[in-house]
């Protein structure tokens, strides 16, 4: 599903946030994505959902290289990717129902099967009776549960999370975990980063742990040849 090959991202004034990152994730996984503040984490998945471009190598989400999207693609790009962000990004002056209708809107579906698929998303995350209420009305759990639904009511093959649960305390973190593991179950791929390494620890998922924009060196080249490994098993199987 996601392939990161030798990839590097500078920012103005040489900072490099990513350097010679090499990793894949398959589809159907969930892995989380950790290190320090600063380490990249966030720089990755804007990478994945082109909100940033990488200064050098490839990324390929689902056998597309994004560096042959154009920018008028970009939208349809995205479509395909869930995005849930630790400050939920909502629009605190509309009602719930609108907030997870938004991706639905900009695609241009239908209002009645618009409300459908939002109806459906609400009661995933068990916000059905929440609808019509605004979101400075709900906890930071329930607006948190509002940003995962507005990201999975297009069913997204993908979901990328960036902190979810940063703002949370530890029951509301591990609920909110959860309701990703089952998303996971029925064939979602996801990458979330996160910087809870106990709450990592309960879900028993995949890791890729970054430093200074690389990976950690206890796991840097086992992660290489496991990738190199996949790549050459591939290629053997197209002869």
């Amino acid at each position: 599903m996601i392939r990161i090959e030798d990839v590097t991202k500078l920012y103005p004034g040489g900072h490099d946030a990513l350097r010679g990152l090499t990793l894949r994730v398959d589809t159907g996984e969930m892995v989380f994505v950790t290190g320090h503040s600063g380490a990249g984490k966030s720089t990755l998945l804007k990478l994945i959902a082109l909100i940033e471009r990488p200064t050098s190598g490839r990324v390929i989400v689902d056998g597309v290289n994004t560096r042959n999207i154009t920018r008028r693609r970009i939208p349809a790009y995205r479509r395909q990717i869930g995005m849930v962000f630790q400050d939920h990004k909502l629009l605190y002056d509309r009602p719930v129902f609108d907030n997870v209708a938004l991706p639905l809107v900009i695609a241009g579906i239908g209002h009645r099967e618009a409300a459908r698929k939002v109806r459906a998303a609400l009661d995933q995350v068990s916000l059905l009776n929440k609808e019509k209420q605004f979101p400075e009305t709900l906890s930071s759990g329930e607006q948190q549960r509002v940003g995962i639904a507005r990201a999975i009511v297009s069913r997204p093959k993908l979901l990328i999370a960036d902190e979810p649960t940063g703002n949370l305390d530890p029951d509301l973190s591990l609920e909110v975990m959860r309701i990703f593991r089952r998303f996971n179950e029925v064939g979602v791929t996801l990458l979330i980063a996160s910087h809870d390494i106990a709450l990592i620890d309960q879900l028993g998922c995949g890791r890729i742990a970054l430093e200074k924009g690389a990976l950690q060196i206890e796991q840097e080249e086992d992660v290489v040849s496991e990738y190199m490994e996949r790549l050459e098993a591939e290629q053997e199987g197209g002869l």
